[in-house]
């Protein structure tokens, strides 16, 4: 071998471990996008035009319609965040079954969002997401031993490096960051 052949062979070589270093598997379900902009009451976050428009006439998509509610539900718009999810034609899927219970949760109404992040739970139980919240719900009802195990399954499912492992960990650490 030349040395010109060893050298590309390494930088082939460290390419290939830095990048699976880099990556690994996402676990990503729903959108997670507390970023999308509010708009004002009545009014909806059209994804696909990049503005608000009328709620009434809007033709925009389930998804967009989810997304939209859990950023309201995340402006502490916790009422319309419920409103916006009763529009939504498919109210079975695990994204709406858990913003609703994180709006219905921080209206003060925590067993009535624990039954929805149960049935969340139930429709995909990889949804590490919904495990973060169903956690913090227990926290507020003393459970630690229940958000502990939302906690350990949270680890098996992306780990302890993913932001909603270190969200509740957070929280059973100090229950106050609720």
């Amino acid at each position: 071998m030349t040395i010109t052949t060893v050298r590309i062979a390494s930088i082939l070589l460290g390419g290939c471990l830095a990048a699976s270093l880099f990556s690994g598997p996402v676990f990503a379900i729903g959108n997670d996008n507390s970023t999308m902009p509010t708009c004002k009451k009545g009014e909806i976050y059209d994804q696909k035009t990049k503005k608000c428009v009328k709620q009434q006439s809007a033709n925009v998509s389930d998804e967009n319609r989810t997304d939209y509610a859990y950023s309201l539900a995340k402006a502490g718009r916790y009422e319309e965040a419920l409103a916006m999810l009763d529009t939504v034609r498919d109210q079975n899927s695990a994204e709406v079954l858990n913003y609703r219970g994180y709006a219905t949760r921080k209206l003060g109404r925590t067993d009535e969002g624990i039954s929805y992040y149960l049935q969340s739970v139930k429709m995909d139980p990889q949804y590490a997401k919904v495990r973060e919240y169903l956690g913090e719900a227990y926290v507020i009802k003393g459970r630690l031993d229940l958000a502990k195990e939302q906690l350990n399954t949270i680890k098996t499912i992306c780990g302890m490096a993913c932001e909603e492992y270190q969200d509740l960990n957070a929280v059973i650490l100090d229950p106050s960051k609720i």
